[in-house]
């Protein structure tokens, strides 16, 4: 089937079915409804490569994160499945380039005009990808901030402010445990563990707490959790490993908001799973990637636009796991 069949069916010329498809000219409602009932009747499906040839766009959104083999992609599925609705409800699919390739996969996608934007992920914070992408002239959006951001559009939750959040819940603590990413996330280079950990030290030194840096190793999780509850640490801050971290303090007899202070850096999904739900600030990487998106879609549709940096804002949710009174009435800045 074509697009001549098409407009055969609907009665109408083929140009009208053209710009119903391409939405470049103002198309009634009655006529798009009578184009489209005709193609679903004819099950037409447009062909993408003439598509592209006519407009001069591919349809499609690149998504460059590489990611380890080791790790896997699990944390970065909430990110995918909102870009891939983002995409569809504008008409793109979606191509995923997961190879460590750098700035070689970024250079294929845009250079051979694979795609009509991309979106990087996974950002490090001497990122090599940030300096071809300077050059692309395709939209380049950058979910996460490498230290040199000039010229590039980024957008990343606001992990500084979730670090203050975190921090000021146990701040009337002489002493926390910020059980955080190991070696095999600090290895990666990825920015938003010095963002983080800059502003968590800050802040601690502040409030006059003393702040005690645990990366956790894989291997070593509970035997490290049980060495920082052994020297007699009531308030723990954890980023990483969490269901392993409150397995390791159940089986140590101890409940949170009970016996010792527990908060998280963790999704809503991931805090209120436990038998004493978390008090947390989530990363909302949903939002973060619709918000993405929506940007992307606004470069791609009105042009660049200034380049900026964008934090979509934290906030920390209560519930069960710090004692009662433990929590200082701070007021948010």
């Amino acid at each position: 089937m074509t697009s001549k069949d098409v407009a055969r069916v609907a009665g109408v010329s083929q140009s009208t079915v053209s710009y119903v498809m391409s939405g470049k000219r103002p198309i009634s409602e009655r006529t798009r409804r009578i184009v489209e009932d005709a193609m679903a009747q004819l099950t037409y499906q447009p062909n993408a490569g003439a598509r592209a040839l006519a407009s001069q766009r591919t349809q499609i959104v690149a998504v460059v994160m590489p990611f380890d083999v080791a790790l896997g992609a699990t944390g970065l599925m909430a990110f995918i499945e909102e870009i891939t609705l983002a995409a569809r409800a504008r008409d793109h699919d979606v191509l995923i380039v997961t190879a460590e390739e750098g700035v070689d996969g970024l250079r294929r996608v845009a250079g051979r005009a694979l795609c009509d934007a991309v979106v990087v992920m996974e950002v490090s914070s001497d990122d090599p990808r940030a300096a071809i992408a300077r050059e692309l002239r395709v939209p380049t959006l950058f979910i996460g901030f490498p230290d040199d951001a000039e010229g590039l559009h980024c957008i990343d939750f606001d992990f500084e402010d979730g670090a203050r959040l975190l921090v000021r819940e146990l701040a009337a603590s002489p002493r926390v445990s910020a059980l955080v990413w190991g070696s095999e996330t600090v290895d990666r280079g990825l920015n938003y563990v010095p963002r983080f950990r800059d502003a968590a030290q800050e802040a601690a030194a502040a409030a006059g707490v003393a702040l005690d840096w645990v990366p956790l190793e894989r291997d070593r999780v509970e035997e490290q959790v049980q060495a920082v509850l052994a020297g007699g640490c009531e308030a723990l801050l954890v980023t990483a490993h969490l269901n392993r971290v409150v397995h390791a303090v159940q089986e140590a007899g101890l409940r949170p908001g009970t016996d010792l202070d527990l908060v998280a850096l963790a999704t809503d999904v991931e805090a209120t799973g436990f038998t004493v739900p978390l008090t947390a600030v989530s990363t909302h990487p949903r939002d973060v990637s619709r918000q993405a998106m929506t940007w992307l879609f606004d470069l791609l549709e009105r042009g660049a636009g200034p380049a900026q940096v964008r934090r979509v804002p934290a906030f920390v949710t209560r519930r069960s796991s710090v004692r009662a009174g433990s929590t200082p009435l701070v007021p948010r800045p």
